[in-house]
């Protein structure tokens, strides 16, 4: 195990064995549904409907009697009705948008926000960073959790934080270089940005102190990472959070970089089918599913957070036997049904970074002419290809459409465009334009 501070890296929950996890898990979840009924109405209404009363809930194996949660039901409830706790303990509220036009508010108490700051630090633990780090913060800070995340994460090991935010590219390069950031959190896409601006803004990789990141807010693949690594020369890892259960510090990568260990001593994940909502067991892919266990302003069970993915309880190499999860495929309701056939963005990205002379930034368009779907995906040439002859560009192409074709099995109109056509995203990126009624 490699050496990390006490009060950062805590064995005693991070490598209890299977049993002693349960019984934790299920202490914790007896306390937090007995607080849910007796003080969230729509969770006791909930209860009272499935005629289940908090007696009924003795261990985790009871977990499934519970009802769902799904992200309409804080909506109905909105603003704050389904706190757990008076408004006068909350001390903090962030929320994400929605397309209803309502908000999905959720409200932290300091208890929250000092379990947020714990499984924050833990995480970027696992990137290395120290009290001697230097962490530079480009998620946006504000209703969205992952700015703050991060920074409470930070602060919590005492390593120096630089809360830059999102937005001005240059400044944040300007920054990154003069501070000597050894650790960058933001999305992956807008690192991958920040990755390929430091030559054109005359800046050498070189003079950089980076070492490490950790990126999420969004699904990307493990060839996206092959292409960070390369642009920044960092150890880059996943992070993944959710305002609704905690920020950024559910879950995260270890330096094995394979699958993000689940916090679990603060929240049980579950893997159901999303159309049978019925458990699966670990190795099977489906919809990833958190009950929180030690949260007190609004506390949330059986959450339905539509990301796909799949759980494995396997050892780690790094010691920790947390259960871990698979990088997040999509979200069930970002899944692109194109000819009858299910397609997610990350398979296209997975595809596109299979082919050299092509870059991570690309557009997906999907339309329909004559009753007949169609998808389109502009993607934009590599800065160093040094040939433009046609027929470089021509073979290019194909094998993209090859490739494409393999990973989804639908096949796609490919649009080669020039480096710095295609739109950036300094959040989360916007991916797929679909144009279908």
């Amino acid at each position: 195990m490699p050496k990390i501070q006490d009060y950062i890296y805590r064995p005693e929950f991070e490598c209890m064995s299977r049993s002693e996890m349960e019984a934790l898990q299920s202490e914790r979840l007896r306390k937090t549904v007995e607080l849910v009924y007796n003080n969230c109405k729509p969770y006791r209404a909930k209860m009272d409907e499935c005629k289940l009363k908090p007696s009924d809930i003795r261990s985790v194996s009871d977990l499934s009697k519970l009802p769902f949660t799904v992200k309409h039901d804080l909506r109905e409830a909105y603003p704050f009705g389904f706190y757990s706790s008076p408004k006068s303990d909350i001390v903090e509220v962030h929320a994400s948008s929605g397309t209803t036009g309502k908000l999905t508010v959720v409200g932290y108490t300091q208890n929250d926000i000092d379990v947020w700051a714990e499984i924050a630090a833990r995480s970027l633990a696992m990137a290395g960073v120290t009290k001697d780090s230097l962490v530079h913060v480009a998620y946006g800070y504000g209703l969205f959790t992952g700015g703050l995340g991060a920074h409470y994460g930070a602060q919590k090991i005492g390593a120096s934080t630089v809360p830059a935010s999102a937005g001005n590219t240059i400044r944040q390069l300007t920054l990154l270089r003069d501070f000597g950031a050894t650790h960058l959190c933001c999305t992956p896409s807008y690192a991958i940005y920040l990755g390929t601006e430091i030559e054109k803004a005359g800046m050498d990789i070189g003079d950089f102190s980076l070492v490490g990141g950790a990126f999420g807010a969004e699904p990307w693949t493990y060839q996206m990472r092959d292409e960070l690594e390369r642009l920044l020369h960092i150890d880059a890892l996943d992070i993944y959070g959710l305002s609704e259960i905690s920020g950024p510090g559910v879950s995260m990568e270890c330096m094995q970089k394979h699958g993000n260990h689940v916090q679990e001593d603060h929240f049980i994940p579950e893997i159901i089918d999303p159309e049978t909502l019925e458990p699966l067991p670990f190795g099977c892919e489906g919809e990833l599913v958190f009950t929180t266990i030690t949260k007190t302003g609004q506390p949330l069970i059986r959450y339905r957070t539509r990301d796909l993915c799949t759980l494995s309880n396997e050892r780690c190499a790094c010691g920790r036997t947390s259960v871990k999860m698979s990088k997040v495929k999509g979200r069930s309701d970002d899944m692109l049904i194109i000819r009858g056939v299910n397609v997610f963005p990350s398979q296209i990205e997975a595809a596109i970074m299979n082919v050299s002379g092509v870059s991570p930034h690309y557009m997906i368009y999907v339309d329909r002419v004559n009753n007949l779907d169609i998808m389109e995906i502009d993607i934009e040439l590599d800065g160093n290809l040094a040939s433009d002859r046609i027929s470089d560009l021509e073979a290019i192409k194909r094998k993209v459409e090859s490739e494409v074709n393999s990973y989804i099995g639908v096949s796609a109109k490919i649009k080669l465009c020039e480096k710095g056509t295609i739109k950036r995203s300094e959040g989360k990126a916007v991916r797929v334009i679909d144009r279908r009624d």
